[in-house]
């Protein structure tokens, strides 16, 4: 296409136009436009990209039958905002907008879904993408809020409905044209996938701009969308690869996870000079947790996930490419340290400490302690039956995925990671109270979820015996006849007989606290006794009294005389062997 001047690169928002139309009048003004593909134009889409796979496997059904019929809209404008989301919903997103943030309602129906199942393992959003210009914008599950149905009167019902806020640093210019791109996949055998683009054009109508406020410049509009098999669209030949732009856009939170990671790495390196000092283990190890929680967890996201193992592997049997993993930094070196961790201490590095949804459930639990909630003991005979859970589950997702990927995924949900952490609880009421479901037995139980239940921990701990180091001290007494560490264990990882089961063990030192502490450990409480006898034996007022020589008395009929002492005498001192 020929480049065209653009009136619109200098024309903002009209924040003053809100009013409320009609579904029909959003459809007609172009508010909203749709992009709908049938059985048959989605096989023509992959007739023309020449691939010979493709082409043999084509949609099954009728070729007149809705494939995907989606539907998009400038959210972030006033009158579209309030008339697709109601006042309510459409005021709490103006709330939560930073200032160049927009928001883009997408609403799909058909059997193919625009969202996908990507942004579950990995959190990006891989069917749908932003073209402006030069650029593009793709969107992660931190910018995605689920909407339940469409305000605007005379909407049809959606089974998908999601509002995208535009990342930070995007920089979309709602003035400008912009195209929406949609991928679409198709098997082409048992582990491969033939991809296609196509789209549509979106420009905000002019009723909703303002008037320029500068000369036009001429700009290329977006390209026409290409068709390829490629997974990602060909960018500029001088933009580096969307991976590389995604480090270089988060390099602070790269440098914040490093510091992180090597503050833990310190941690286990100088461990028996920290637990020697309970009161400073215990607020390092819960300052280390509410970081986890609230930054790598609430903030960032970064909550690893059994369905990236899933992929992993999966990816390994077929079309494996680093730059799917590399495109979020976080997960990728949170990953890298995790399995660097699994070969010296186990899976404890990041059960114990990295784990945001564990730094939860400990968490909840030392409030309900705080709040003298009793707690529960469960017998170990029990404990032992009830730890196989979470091998069971994941052993059958990992399974279940070389069969079907996407079912596996979904039944990953068995995870409540998505609902506490990445979503906030922000879901269908369904996931909220399975995940509050499986948070409320660890108020009594500590850590119930990451002991019996949870997938991710069951795989992590299937190499735990493989470790190079075991740094956890015992002494010989420990089991027998002690049970001292085995009672205070918050996990019960500890057996009867002393002995500290590397697969559920966590890492969390709390036996090595135990182990130096002399009022606690009955090991060291008796050499902490020995070590006060020894020193009260040393003190002054038990030492014996000196020997004194004897003094020779003479007496007179049973009494000491009284005797004149001469001045001229005084040196003379009569004894009574002298008087003999």
């Amino acid at each position: 296409a020929a480049n065209v001047a653009s009136l619109s690169a200098h024309r903002a928002i009209d924040q003053t136009n809100s009013a409320v139309e009609t579904w029909q009048a959003l459809l007609g003004d172009g508010s909203v436009r749709r992009l709908a593909i049938t059985n048959k134009e989605l096989d023509d889409l992959f007739q023309r990209t020449g691939n010979a796979a493709a082409i043999a496997r084509p949609q099954a059904g009728d070729p007149d039958a809705s494939f995907v019929d989606v539907y998009v809209a400038l959210a972030s404008v006033p009158t579209i905002g309030r008339s697709l989301l109601g006042d309510a919903e459409y005021d709490r997103l103006r709330q939560d907008l930073k200032p160049g943030q927009q928001a883009i309602l997408v609403a799909g129906d058909g059997p193919y879904s625009f969202r996908g199942s990507g942004y579950v393992r990995g959190g990006i959003f891989d069917r749908i993408e932003l073209i402006q210009s030069e650029g593009s914008i793709r969107f992660r599950d931190r910018n995605y809020r689920r909407l339940g149905a469409v305000a605007a009167e005379g909407a049809p019902d959606f089974p998908e409905i999601g509002v995208f806020v535009t990342p930070d640093g995007s920089n979309l210019d709602p003035g400008a044209p912009w195209r929406f791109q949609l991928l679409v996949q198709r098997a082409t055998g048992a582990l491969d996938k033939a991809f296609v683009t196509t789209g549509l054009d979106y420009s905000t109508p002019d009723k909703f701009l303002t008037a320029p406020v500068s000369p036009p410049t001429v700009v290329a509009p977006a390209a026409a969308a290409p068709t390829s098999d490629a997974v990602e669209p060909a960018a500029a030949d001088n933009e580096p690869p969307l991976w590389q732009r995604m480090w270089q856009a988060r390099m602070f939170d790269i440098a914040i996870m490093l510091v992180a990671i090597g503050v833990l790495t310190g941690i286990f390196f100088f461990q028996d000079f920290l637990v020697k000092w309970p009161r400073a283990y215990e607020r390092v190890r819960l300052g280390y947790l509410a970081f986890t929680l609230l930054w790598l967890g609430w903030y960032e996201h970064a909550q690893l996930s059994v369905v990236n193992i899933l992929t992993f592997f999966n990816s390994l049997r077929g079309d494996f490419r680093w730059d799917y993993f590399l495109r979020d930094p976080l997960i990728f070196i949170l990953w890298s340290a995790i399995a660097a961790a699994l070969l010296f201490w186990g899976r404890g590095a990041y059960c114990g400490w990295l784990c945001p949804f564990g730094a939860l459930q400990e968490w909840t639990n030392k409030l309900a302690r705080w709040a003298h909630i009793p707690q529960v003991r469960v017998p170990f005979w029990l404990n032992q039956r009830l730890w196989p859970f979470k091998y069971i589950i994941f052993l059958a997702l990992f399974g279940l995925s070389f069969g079907s990927l996407g079912l596996a995924e979904e039944m990953a949900e068995v995870e409540p990671f998505k609902t506490a952490i990445i979503l906030h609880f922000a879901r269908e009421w369904w996931f909220v109270l399975f995940a509050v479901g499986c948070l409320a037995p660890g108020l009594f139980i500590e850590r119930f979820y990451c002991r019996y239940l949870c997938p991710l921990g069951g795989a992590l701990a299937i190499p735990a015996r493989v470790r190079m180091f075991d740094w956890l001290k015992r002494y010989k007494e420990c089991g027998s006849p002690c049970q001292r560490c085995a009672n205070d264990c918050p996990v019960q990882a500890i057996h009867p007989e002393g002995m500290i089961n590397p697969n559920e063990c966590i890492q969390c030192l709390n036996c090595q606290v135990l182990y130096h502490d002399d009022q606690r450990c009955p090991v060291m409480i008796q050499k902490r006794i020995k070590r006060e006898k020894f020193l009260a034996l040393q003190s002054p007022s038990m030492l014996p009294e000196p020997k004194r020589k004897p003094r020779v008395l003479v007496t007179v009929n049973g009494r000491e005389p009284s005797v004149e002492r001469k001045p001229a005498a005084s040196q003379a001192v009569s004894t009574e062997g002298e008087n003999q």
